[in-house]
């Protein structure tokens, strides 16, 4: 049953909670707004990831829905409920699966609710898919494209897209020539957290082997990026590397987090929230994975390499590894390095050849 699109006018677009599976809902952005090409989309988020999408092409206006402030309890849902309600948006696409983004837009009255049937939620939605074992196995931007698509909203143009300004990408430049860093110098990028739990995190005295070796092999600069829970494994990867670096972590927002990792040359991760942004800003990037399943939260990028192991307990998705955490053990620095190395020499042909 696909939607007529002269009948939508204002639509609502409930994002994803996390960073990395906000960026990739982004070409399901870019489905809604091609689909609705004269409609206003306003996107509703956590303040997390709501500075994603104030500089977006998708997107004209970002809702904060503060679960922790005026938007708490029962009486903050009723609340964000009624400021939506006197929106009048005409279609809610709840690219959340959990049962408050349908409660909520039922309770905001509007009138088309578009969403997988997750959570126990079905009954909310006017327009409800179905989550069949098919569909569990899809890569998570592949997940959210599905389920628009069964209601005629698509794209063909299917990578993911972020924005800085150019005030922003001055900024940091701004930032980085005050650490000795120059518009010219060659950026490595340095991922070592993962906010899910430890057991997505490869070890930060095999991060700071990787930057050493990579920052001598290429005459590169090294920042070492993350969030405010990240500061102390940064500065381990500081105090074991002999090269210097700049340590970034739990000192930027998220809108300046895009700015520096858009100025990387390459990007060394752990499955995470800036994986995907450095993907989304087509950065190249090497990511080592174990406990996370790499089929459905790969980056999403030509330019990416992943480095795992197979053992006979991952993914097993949990936030502590109970065992001796193998999946990450069996990850040498010399394998990261090398798929490194593979990876860089391989965009340096293209680009010789004028492929970008």
């Amino acid at each position: 049953m696909d939607i007529q699109q002269e009948t939508i006018s204002s639509i609502l677009v409930r994002s994803t909670n996390w960073i990395g599976d906000a960026v990739m809902t982004t070409p399901a952005l870019r489905a809604i707004r091609e689909s609705f090409p004269n409609a206003r989309v306003a996107v509703l988020a956590n303040p997390l990831v709501a500075p994603l999408f104030t500089v977006h092409g998708a997107v004209d206006e970002v809702i904060i829905y503060d679960r922790k402030g005026v938007h708490a309890g029962l009486r903050g849902k009723l609340r964000l409920a009624r400021e939506l309600r006197a929106r009048r948006f005409d279609l809610a696409i709840l690219l959340q699966n959990a049962v408050d983004a349908a409660l909520i837009a039922w309770l905001a009255r509007i009138p088309r609710r578009m969403g997988y049937r997750t959570d126990g939620r079905g009954p909310l939605l006017t327009h409800g898919v179905a989550v069949d074992g098919a569909t569990r196995l899809l890569h998570h931007v592949e997940y959210y494209l599905a389920m628009l698509a069964r209601f005629g909203v698509t794209t063909s143009d299917r990578h993911l897209e972020l924005a800085t300004t150019a005030d922003e990408d001055a900024a940091m430049a701004e930032l980085l020539a005050g650490h000795g860093i120059g518009t010219r110098d060659a950026l490595l990028g340095i991922n070592p957290g993962a906010t899910y739990g430890a057991a997505k995190r490869w070890y930060p005295e095999r991060f700071a082997a990787v930057a050493d070796e990579l920052a001598s092999r290429w005459s590169a600069r090294v920042v070492v990026t993350g969030g405010p829970g990240e500061a102390a494994i940064a500065a381990d990867i500081a105090a074991a590397m002999t090269t210097p670096c700049v340590v970034m972590a739990g000192k930027t927002s998220v809108r300046e987090l895009m700015a520096l990792i858009k100025r990387c040359e390459f990007f060394i991760t752990n499955d995470s929230g800036p994986m995907h942004i450095a993907a989304a800003f087509g950065v190249p990037l090497v990511a080592v994975f174990g406990s996370t399943d790499h089929s459905t939260t790969s980056p999403w990028s030509e330019r990416a390499v992943i480095v795992r192991r197979d053992t006979d307990c991952a993914p097993c998705l949990l936030r502590e590894c109970p065992t001796d955490h193998r999946c990450m053990t069996a990850v040498t620095t010399a394998e990261v390095v090398e798929a490194a190395d593979r990876l860089r020499a391989g965009r340096q042909a293209l680009s010789s050849q004028g492929v970008s």
